[in-house]
């Protein structure tokens, strides 16, 4: 005889697993599915494998403000379970948590590992059946609710389901948008998805020789056909197609509306809190005590630590760097001060869905009651985490939004108390 489960949980992902995990706290039976060999294979590179697991901002208007127009749906929700709720509910469950510059937050011991462990304990406890390596072919639906679900051949039944499985960014996580597909079969609007927060490809081979160096408190400044339009301060990373870091990934969606109008270039200052003629005299002083090296020896002595490579090739488009320093003259002193306060890069597009940290798109949020995280238009199906169509910024806040809709629709699940769709 088929065992019907009270949940089927779709997706062992950040808010498949809090909603498993919240389900069987309550006393549920629930089956959860992942596809993939292991659980949480997204969470686990998730800000460089230390996971950025939310953002403390206190303040619940300025956290909602993060998610721009979705906000308006998000108050019921973060009522329930917001970044309050979220970083006690971990600290008191047994991961300790830190908070970072420009409010970011990270389990204490810097592993995403321990955020899978921590989640997949918290299943165990609720008794949560899990299976890994199961691919859902089909969702069988009847009478505007789901019947059934098939695993290979096996159908697989519960009184509700949850969708958790993530969208399209880094698909080699296994969020290759399984889950959008499912939607529309049910009847479902789902808006395309598009690679919204992600980095930038250059076109300078300075700056590719860079791959892997950051500078940590920088500012740039973005210009289209010259004119200047925007500029932003923070840490900057530079990798061998281009530029990344929150810095960057954040300003991609102003930047994507921009190379659709001109020729997209930008300035990077190395030394923003130090003026010209101040970082003119540093640079003198450098000079004077290494006056009989090539000018190519001493750029590590004028520059961040790690930049010096790419830097010398820059320079070297500019002036002779077998030059002694005795003899540099003042004009290229000056050139150089120039070049270190605005390093000239062109931006020639933005990365795909393979390497967006967040990609739009998914279930508009009119179709689903963000009170409860149940769909609209299916009875018993509540939907959570990247499936639905939220901007947001980096920084924590996409899996604020994955603790939020998991815990709220475990907690929705089993209950009867809403009205059956007509």
């Amino acid at each position: 005889m088929t065992k019907r489960y009270d949940l089927i949980v779709v997706g062992g992902g950040a808010s498949g697993m809090i909603a498993a995990g919240r389900a069987g706290e309550r006393g549920l039976s629930v089956l959860l599915l992942e596809k993939n060999k292991q659980l949480g294979c997204k969470l686990l590179i998730s800000g460089n494998g230390r996971c950025n697991i939310l953002n403390a901002i206190k303040d619940e208007h300025m956290l909602l403000e993060k998610y721009g127009s979705s906000k308006q749906f998000l108050y019921s929700l973060f009522a329930q379970f917001g970044e309050k709720d979220a970083f006690d509910f971990f600290n008191s469950h047994g991961l300790p948590l830190v908070v970072e510059a420009y409010n970011r937050v990270f389990p204490k011991s810097q592993s995403a590992a321990d955020v899978v462990q921590f989640l997949t304990d918290y299943m165990r406890k609720g008794n949560v059946e899990v299976r890994t390596g199961c691919v859902v072919s089909s969702v069988q639906i009847k009478d505007d609710s789901i019947e059934s679900i098939l695993c290979g051949e096996e159908a697989l039944i519960a009184t509700d389901y949850i969708f958790a499985t993530g969208g399209t960014s880094h698909p080699e996580t296994g969020s290759t948008g399984d889950g959008y597909k499912w939607l529309e079969q049910l009847g479902h609007t789902v808006i395309s998805p598009t690679p919204s927060l992600v980095p930038m490809a250059i076109k300078e081979r300075w700056a590719k020789e860079l791959s892997g160096i950051s500078l940590e408190d920088m500012n740039i400044t973005f210009f289209v056909d010259g004119e200047k339009e925007f500029k932003l301060n923070g840490r900057l990373l530079f990798t061998h197609f281009g530029i990344s870091g929150p810095l960057i990934i954040n300003s991609a969606p102003k930047v994507s509306k921009l190379l659709l109008t001109g020729i997209v270039t930008a300035q990077i200052n190395m030394f923003p809190k130090t003026d010209s003629g101040e970082l003119e005299r540093q640079i003198i002083s450098i000079f004077d005590v290494n006056k009989n090296k090539a000018l190519k020896n001493i750029v590590s002595e004028l520059v961040p630590a790690g930049m010096s490579k790419g830097v010398l090739l820059l320079l070297s488009e500019h002036m002779d760097m077998e030059t002694k320093v005795h003899s540099v003259t003042k004009d290229n002193r000056k050139k150089i001060v120039n070049l270190f306060k605005a390093l000239p890069i062109t931006i020639t597009g933005l990365m795909g869905l393979d390497r967006a940290i967040i990609a739009d798109g998914g279930l508009p949020l009119t179709e689903v009651d963000m009170k409860t995280m149940r769909s609209n238009k299916v009875n018993n199906l509540f939907v959570t985490g990247d499936l639905l169509h939220i901007n947001r910024p980096s920084g924590g806040f996409s899996l604020q939004l994955c603790w939020s809709t998991g815990y709220v629709a475990g907690s929705s699940v089993g209950k009867r108390d809403y009205p059956i769709l007509l």
